[in-house]
C-alpha cells in the first residue's frame, strides 16, 4: 500500500491475520487434518473466515 509514495506500515499490519489468529488455524489445521488451510500469508478477515469453518466442522465431527 502506498501512502504519497510511501510504504503504509500500519495498513499493512492491520490487515494480516494476527499471531494468535496463526497460532489457532494452525493448530485447528492440524487436529482437522486440513494442513492447506494454513497459510501465513492470510488476511485478518481470511484468516478469521477459516477458523470459523475448522471450528464448525471439528465441532461436527465431534458430535458424531
Amino acid at each position: 500500500m502506498q501512502v504519497q509514495g510511501k510504504y503504509d506500515a500500519r495498513a499493512f499490519l492491520s490487515e494480516q491475520m494476527t499471531r494468535t489468529q496463526g497460532l489457532k488455524l494452525k493448530r485447528l489445521s492440524d487436529e482437522a487434518y486440513q494442513p492447506a488451510q494454513y497459510d501465513r500469508d492470510l488476511s485478518f478477515a481470511e484468516a478469521a473466515r477459516r477458523i470459523q469453518v475448522l471450528e464448525a466442522e471439528i465441532e461436527l465431527a465431534n458430535s458424531f
